[in-house]
């Protein structure tokens, strides 16, 4: 990811999000939607139909309680606006993972073009997949602590890159 913007950074960008409420995925989605500061040109109803059609698509569940929705198209034309909002739910929600296991986190991915986008999904898929991580985000955590974790675990990752 050399050159990218830190996942860290993106999420202080968007925002830690907590009780978002919500029965069903499009609900919390909706309601995620309304908390968030976006850029300037970013409509917000048009935000919350595009990242519907595209879990109309194929719901972004990857398991462990986890879903990642994202617009399928950038929504953001400027590389410097992008972000990722995180929503802890008030309420686990059935989002039709493969794993069958309720979602109870949203990794809301804003991007301006795709390869910023795919490493984005690429450093969420690998942290989702480690149980301190996830153990982590079962707890909760504050903006510091979360954002702290993520970049520990991406010096952990620059530092492997150059052996």
């Amino acid at each position: 990811m050399a050159g990218a913007v830190s996942l860290s950074t993106l999420i202080e960008r968007g925002g830690v999000f907590y009780n978002v409420g919500g029965s069903t995925a499009a609900e919390a989605l909706r309601e995620g939607i309304k908390g968030l500061v976006l850029p300037k040109g970013v409509d917000r109803e048009a935000l919350a139909k595009a990242v519907l059609e595209r879990e109309a698509l194929m719901p972004t569940a990857i398991g462990n309680g986890v879903a990642i929705p994202h617009p399928r198209n950038p929504i953001i034309s400027d590389p410097a606006e992008q972000r990722v909002a995180v929503f802890f739910l008030k309420t686990p929600i059935a989002y039709e993972a493969l794993d069958r296991k309720p979602v109870s986190i949203l990794f809301l991915i804003l991007s301006a073009e795709a390869k910023s986008h795919l490493a984005v999904l690429a450093s969420l898929s690998h942290l989702c997949q480690r149980r301190d991580f996830l153990e982590l985000l079962a707890d909760r955590p504050s903006t510091e602590e979360l954002t702290a974790f993520i970049k520990a675990a991406e010096e952990s990752w620059r530092s492997g890159e150059n052996k």
